[in-house]
């Protein structure tokens, strides 16, 4: 007998404004139906604001209830989830540990609008649904479910090893995760800021060294660095980056854009310096990274509100004047717009 469920959602408009909404959507047999605790406020959902697509790719809950096919997930199981909603697992980047570039992937932005992390439930494919460690707690996991993977699947599948001189540019939601993550990896931090503001805090987190830029720009350097995990609120200018990174090193591009950067070409060959892409991380890689943020104590630093319309637009706001630190974390209310959300048997 087909399962069909029925919750609350929130959507983006033309205006920017935060429509509630109902869903309603019957489990196929490998989906998993979650209450959403947590939700985390992520630099690209305001790329989607402005569009009538429910908002959010970050969350962590509990399973309520599971597809025919469902096998390794059970009612009551704490997971997360993240961007990549479906993979195959037969192509050749699922054998191979590349999972989120999966030929046949389904992805937020581009599939089931009708599901989000700006709810009180969704309905997840278990191909990409995580279990959350026991010590994690669900307001910490879902910040880490899009962006820790993020500067995680850089930090450990790109080449950066132990010792290696890892800058770091843009503290923020992804950044002051990149530099806990590098400095605990055993790299040598290197902070790049544009807020003096920052320092203590980036030292405090494990960056052995911090340096102000100024319009993109820095007057000097002791050292370059071999790996640079560009991490801020907007696309590096690459002609005042390139000078930060040693011959032979790469440049990690993590701050989703829609906007077209030029190229300096000349520079990079003439210092064979890469420009890596990195989007989240593969299944595989959000285990590890789960582990290893339980076994050393690592959290994101969040500000936390209310999942309402209120509370949406209060965090967007907070993203937008710059006054994030770090990670906004919407907390689920079980009861959104005067009823709970319903399971309905077919």
């Amino acid at each position: 007998m087909a399962k069909t469920v029925e919750f609350n959602v929130f959507r983006g408009s033309e205006r920017g404004d935060i429509v509630p909404d109902t869903t309603r959507r019957t489990l196929d047999p490998g989906e998993v139906f979650v209450e959403i605790s947590h939700a985390g406020l992520c630099g690209t959902d305001r790329l989607f604001k402005t569009q009538t697509i429910v908002l959010g790719h970050e969350g962590a809950g509990t399973v309520r209830d599971v597809g025919s096919a469902v096998e390794h997930f059970h009612v009551g199981d704490k997971v997360g989830f993240g961007w990549v909603q479906k993979v195959c697992g037969h192509c050749d980047y699922c054998i191979t540990d590349k999972d989120q570039y999966c030929t046949h992937r389904e992805q937020y932005g581009t599939h089931a609008f009708e599901i989000g992390a700006f709810a009180t439930h969704a309905v997840w494919h278990q191909s990409m649904l995580v279990k959350l460690p026991a010590g994690l707690e669900c307001e910490y996991a879902a910040p880490l479910m899009c962006g820790g993977a993020t500067v995680w699947s850089a930090l450990t599948s790109d080449g950066i090893q132990p010792g290696d001189r890892v800058g770091i540019a843009g503290i923020g939601g992804l950044g002051h995760m990149a530099i806990q993550f590098a400095a605990t990896l055993g790299c040598d931090v290197v902070a790049f800021s544009s807020s003096a503001a920052k320092r203590d805090e980036a030292t405090a987190l494990g960056a052995k060294e911090f340096h102000l830029l100024q319009h993109g720009s820095l007057k000097a350097l002791a050292a370059p660095v071999k790996h640079l995990l560009w991490c801020g609120s907007a696309p590096p200018d690459l002609s005042k980056t390139i000078p930060l990174v040693a011959a032979d090193g790469t440049i990690h591009l993590l701050t989703a854009s829609d906007q077209s950067i030029p190229v300096p070409v000349l520079p990079l060959i003439a210092n064979g310096i890469r420009l890596q892409g990195s989007a989240v991380a593969s299944r595989l890689a959000v285990r590890r990274m789960l582990r290893f943020v339980t076994l050393h104590g690592i959290r994101p630093i969040i500000m936390s509100w209310p999942m309402t319309i209120d509370g949406i637009q209060a965090a967007f706001q907070t993203l937008d004047e710059g006054k994030m630190r770090y990670r906004g974390v919407l907390v689920g209310q079980r009861h959104l717009m005067g009823k709970p959300a319903v399971e309905i048997k077919k």
